[in-house]
């Protein structure tokens, strides 16, 4: 079973790099008195922080329950990559969603980045945020043939993408890996725990409570509202509750179906040491991130005192922990001979929450209870756009038929344990036997 921790601080193989570079997180002290809100949200993650922050901004009282730390979950441990759109292709999204909420849900999320970007700048949030495009790099002819696909779906809905040959995908990344990339000029990188931060006190700043080490035990309708109770046995009344935990719902919580329908998918982060002006002349010289189309993939993006963050599928622990690492270096000197040899400073890792059809999912759970989730590695422009989405549905400014996704029912993944002990297994196999 995984070890839980009560802070980014106490392990650092949870938050690494993140927890030792993002700015303090605000002060949010575990809930004692009893309180009554508009809106009572659960998970201190994008999508509840920014339905905290677009809540409090049109006027509802929210106040925000966290179990661990602010960002303890996904928006903490991330690549850092504020992308456009989702993983499946563009033009998945009409055929699965029908041609409402196809379009709309392809609208919204290619909107995402200049969400992300224009909260960053409105509210001045120090994230070491870079709006310099990011590069899905291809692997091989099949690799660029799928490039070719997206770059061809995305360019007739009038996006600025870019296919680069290889030459130019070489230019941008530093290394001839790849036999091309797509650009897409929407989309940078932040750091994704001081982002997380940076949104948490922009609500408090806008009238937000947020009360970390607070974890839900209990939740009962009372008719006229909702009573949720910590573990403390600290009460909150409201109207509406968000649950928004995704990837690290718990188990045995009020809403365990949250948890059952999501395949959890590990990843982890490795951090090298500053890099020098030299090198960062050459690996990724205009600062963009960067992710490749292998089976089991990898990226790699710099962060703002130029570390170069390389990751790929996996959980640094047990065996694993060596496994990945090792197979980090190895990779590493392959894409960039200059690195050979090159130590890595910090190392963490977490977990994705993936679907069944790589679609994020919106629930109404009980009257006025809602929740989103299943990101699929695509969680910072999602979840800060689904979090003002709650937040526009709860100020009356939109309803259910206006949301960016239809309301589906929760269901569990088949075989859900075997699926993640796959992932995990399977990827400990591929970097033991591959250098990349």
């Amino acid at each position: 079973m995984e070890r839980h921790v009560l802070s980014t601080r106490a392990d650092p193989l949870t938050h690494g790099l993140w927890e030792a570079s993002a700015p303090p997180a605000p002060e949010a002290p575990p809930l004692q008195a009893p309180r009554s809100v508009d809106v009572a949200i659960v998970g201190a993650g994008y999508t509840g922080l920014s339905a905290a922050l677009h809540l409090a901004e049109g006027g509802a009282s929210a106040l925000v329950l966290e179990a661990m730390d602010i960002g303890f979950g996904g928006s903490g441990r991330n690549v850092g990559l504020v992308n456009a759109g989702l993983w499946v292709m563009p033009a998945a999204l009409p055929e699965r969603l029908g041609p409402v909420h196809g379009p709309r849900l392809l609208e919204r999320l290619g909107e995402g980045p200049s969400v992300v970007f224009g909260l960053i700048d409105r509210h001045g949030i120090p994230c070491e945020a870079v709006r310099q495009g990011t590069l899905h790099c291809a692997v091989g002819a099949s690799g660029f043939r799928g490039l070719g696909e997206r770059a061809r779906q995305w360019q007739a809905l009038g996006a600025p993408v870019e296919l680069l040959d290889a030459s130019a995908a070489a230019r941008l990344t530093g290394t001839t890996a790849y036999s091309g990339a797509l650009l897409d000029r929407r989309a940078g990188t932040l750091q994704p725990l001081a982002y997380a931060r940076g949104l948490a006190r922009a609500a408090q700043a806008a009238g937000a409570t947020l009360h970390a080490h607070s974890p839900l035990a209990a939740v009962r309708d009372e008719g006229t509202h909702w009573r949720l109770t910590t573990a403390q046995g600290a009460t909150v009344d409201a109207r509406w509750v968000l649950v928004a935990t995704n990837a690290y719902s718990a188990p045995a919580g009020p809403w365990p179906g949250l948890d059952e329908e999501l395949v959890r998918f590990p990843y982890f982060n490795l951090a090298t040491r500053p890099l020098s002006e030299r090198e960062r002349a050459t690996i990724l010289p205009q600062r963009q991130g960067a992710w490749d189309t292998a089976l089991v993939l990898s990226s790699f993006r710099l962060d703002a005192a130029g570390r170069l963050v390389f990751g790929s599928v996996g959980a640094l622990r047990g065996a694993g922990r060596a496994i990945h690492r090792d197979w980090g270096r190895r990779a590493l000197a392959r894409l960039f001979p200059s690195l050979r040899g090159i130590h890595f400073d910090h190392e963490w890792y977490g977990h994705i929450g993936m679907t069944r059809d790589a679609l994020p999912r919106l629930h109404r759970l009980a009257r006025n209870t809602w929740s989103f989730s299943g990101y699929n590695g695509r969680g910072i422009a999602p979840g800060t756009v689904f979090g003002r989405e709650f937040a526009r549905l709860v100020l009356g400014q939109c309803s259910e038929a206006d949301m960016a996704l239809p309301v589906t029912p929760v269901q569990a993944v088949p075989l859900r344990a075997a699926r993640e002990a796959g992932y995990e297994w399977g990827a400990r196999a591929v970097h033991l036997l591959h250098g990349h």
